[in-house]
């Protein structure tokens, strides 16, 4: 019974971080572009200052 008696209030807890979690994560609008993130993930890597590609090493061969 007294394990309960932990357990109960820890589960609450931990569920009251997660839900608090989520709501920040909404009110900061992480999932507005879900896919623009999922084209840049296809994307090379491509430096936005200039819009060249950084040099790889087999170029320097």
């Amino acid at each position: 019974m007294t394990a309960l008696a932990w357990l109960i209030p820890c589960a609450l807890l931990l569920g009251g971080l997660g839900l608090l979690a989520f709501l920040w994560s909404l009110k900061s609008k992480q999932y507005e572009d879900l896919e623009g993130a999922a084209w840049r993930a296809l994307e090379d890597d491509i430096d936005p200052t200039d819009g060249t590609r950084p040099p790889n090493e087999s170029d320097q061969a």
